[in-house]
């Protein structure tokens, strides 16, 4: 009897050690894009399961959250509870050492856009500016010294008039669209252009510019 407790307390132990060894990581980090100016990536955070960063994050950032769901950080005795939808886009500066845990029953993803360098200036204005010559369109989400958001809504078949993007840009696409499906993500140069959705769906995306 002794020996076949000892097998079965065993057993018991390697199961828990290949179920630890099998279990996914807190975050798991996918890079998408990788530019002179910024670093893209996916972080997926399992439910329930602590994340620590103990080195912080050294550079600025911009977060679309690609899934509904709920979260808390703590960064020193400060703690947020943070609630989000898929397409929800946050600003997050750098920090020091922070814990962030997912506290939804299912893996949240979150695409992170890392801002290498110091905005190069005041960009120059157009008159051509997206959200002037079509504001029905495109409408600023939030804008600071680093980057200018843009979120993007077509109905179908609708088409904008000409504009003028004057700085390089990162985009995040919600759904299926034509030449884009949901969940890609491309980087955009400087253009003049005409934009339409020639799907009989909506057509929504999110543009980060960087300054």
């Amino acid at each position: 009897m002794r020996h076949r407790y000892l097998v079965v307390l065993v057993a018991v132990a390697m199961g828990a050690t290949l179920r630890a060894q099998n279990a996914p990581a807190p975050a798991a980090i996918e890079q998408k894009l990788d530019t002179p100016q910024v670093r893209v990536y996916t972080a997926t955070l399992q439910p329930h399961t602590p994340s620590i960063a103990p080195a912080g994050h050294a550079t600025h950032r911009v977060l679309i959250y690609m899934d509904d769901g709920r979260m808390t950080r703590k960064e020193g005795d400060t703690a947020e509870t943070i609630p989000f939808k898929r397409g929800d886009v946050r600003w997050r500066p750098s920090s020091g050492a922070y814990i962030a845990e997912n506290l939804s029953d299912h893996p949240i993803r979150i695409l992170e856009i890392d801002l290498k360098g110091k905005p190069s200036g005041a960009a120059a204005a157009s008159k051509l500016d997206p959200t002037v010559v079509d504001a029905k369109h495109y409408k600023i989400e939030f804008e600071n010294d680093y980057v200018r958001v843009l979120r993007i809504h077509f109905g179908p078949h609708e088409t904008s008039p000409s504009h003028e993007h004057m700085l390089n840009r990162v985009v995040f696409y919600i759904n299926d669209q034509p030449n884009a499906k949901a969940d890609d993500v491309r980087i955009a140069a400087a253009a003049t252009h005409v934009e339409g959705n020639d799907s009989a769906q909506a057509a929504d995306r999110i543009a980060v510019e960087i300054k």
